[in-house]
């Protein structure tokens, strides 16, 4: 079981309750609000949680398969999980101020670099993966 394997179920443990409590947070402002509504970054921090410990588990499983070198498969795990982490607290914070039900407007620079380098992290760390995974699937047989 290799460093990358490790994180990736790490993270899915992890992601995962932290789903499971944001969960709390979001039926206690339900509960509390005249509209039966949590603040909607609150909802996209539970959601968000939950479902990249899903994405987090498919990484793993990926890497199971990929037959790339350890050290590359453990850059893009680590750039995927990290970004995913990033993502999450992001909504946390601002579910916690309650200042925007959209951290994005106005856009500033800084949130366009994170944005940018959140996609590029993501897709090309997920690619990478995936391409180790192909290389494993298309191998000739050896039996």
């Amino acid at each position: 079981m290799n460093t990358a394997y490790q994180i990736a179920i790490i993270a899915a443990g992890l992601f995962f309750l932290n789903g499971l409590l944001t969960g709390v947070w979001k039926y206690r402002q339900i509960a509390a609000s005249e509209h039966g509504q949590a603040h909607p970054y609150v909802d996209v921090a539970h959601r968000s949680s939950l479902l990249y410990s899903f994405a987090a588990i498919l990484i793993a499983v990926f890497l199971e398969i990929s037959q790339l070198s350890d050290n590359l498969e453990l850059i893009a795990t680590l750039l995927l999980i990290s970004y995913f982490f990033f993502a999450i607290a992001s909504y946390m914070v601002q579910g916690f101020l309650g200042k925007t039900a959209n951290q994005l407007k106005p856009i500033k620079t800084s949130t366009q670099w994170f944005m940018w380098s959140l996609i590029a992290a993501e897709i090309g760390g997920f690619l990478v993966i995936f391409y180790g995974v192909l290389l494993a699937i298309s191998a000739p047989s050896t039996t």
